[in-house]
């Protein structure tokens, strides 16, 4: 595994980290959710390392704040944390996605898939909706985020939306929240407004109904959509609901839509298995 730097149109450098296969021709590009990196989330680690152990090199796109990591008072238990991810620029998602995917592309791949997890799936939706380019092979959708959905079922959202209003008011925007958004990440006042307001990645409202299926439609590639059976922000059926958004696709039949039992929204305890499809979905694909 090595650190590679990507940097964007407006002179940001992003961070990730690159499983290189050898004599490999293709590559899988994974975006990473919120307050999620290589050294935190083992299900990224895991993705990398089998897939590049079978002939398919892996980056790993990390947001634009990846690696910050430090140590954090969360006032709401009384305990230190250390955390990371507290920063992110939501009006940038896709340059932040076409700079990975032209990095790769840079590099000479062949194929490209474009892979993500969490929030990092909407943001692939964001970028294969709007793209004008035809970069991509294949697209992997793993646990979407329906984000008005979501913004009512985790905890403290309403705290941390007025607060943050407050703080952007009188000139706090860059000051992090004294409790973590949603009870997981650590976030600036400016990007926690900036998730509430970030209309580009509300594309999945199968339960909210709240945002837009366009992107959807207009994603060019086939693929397949990913998502475990225990997915706790997708309501009463998890198949259903990634089922809903194949259906907002131009072709749903060229589609897969795979249900991993017994699987989490972070697929906890069964990285091996989310690894495994995705290396299945690609070996099936490009044979």
């Amino acid at each position: 595994m090595d650190i590679l730097r990507v940097r964007t149109p407006r002179g940001l450098e992003l961070v990730g980290t690159l499983f290189l296969a050898e004599k490999s021709d293709k590559v899988l590009i994974m975006m990473t959710g919120i307050c999620s990196n290589v050294f935190q989330n083992e299900l990224l680690y895991a993705t990398g390392k089998l897939l590049s152990e079978n002939g398919i090199t892996v980056i790993i796109a990390h947001a634009h704040d990846s690696f910050s990591c430090f140590s954090y008072t969360d006032f709401s238990i009384g305990k230190q944390r250390t955390k990371g991810v507290f920063n992110d620029d939501f009006n940038m998602v896709y340059e932040d996605v076409e700079s990975y995917v032209k990095y790769a592309k840079d590099m000479g791949f062949k194929n490209i898939i474009l892979a993500g997890h969490s929030l990092g799936s909407n943001k692939v939706i964001h970028y294969l909706g709007n793209t004008s380019d035809n970069y991509v092979d294949y697209f992997i959708v793993s646990s979407p985020v329906d984000i008005m959905h979501w913004f009512d079922v985790m905890p403290n959202i309403k705290e941390c939306f007025s607060l943050a209003k407050n703080w952007i008011e009188t000139g706090r925007g860059d000051d992090i929240l004294p409790f973590l958004f949603g009870g997981f990440s650590p976030m600036t006042a400016n990007t926690v407004l900036g998730f509430y307001n970030a209309y580009n990645l509300k594309n999945c409202p199968v339960l909210s109904r709240e945002g837009e299926t366009e992107s959807l439609y207009n994603i060019k590639p086939h693929g397949t959509f990913i998502i475990g059976s225990k997915d706790s922000v997708t309501g009463d059926s998890p198949k259903r609901f990634m089922e809903k958004l194949n259906s907002w696709t131009r072709e749903p039949e060229r589609n897969r839509v795979i249900e991993i039992e017994g699987g989490s929204h972070i697929f906890y305890g069964k990285h091996d298995i989310y690894a495994q499809t995705l290396l299945d979905c690609v070996s099936e694909v490009f044979v």
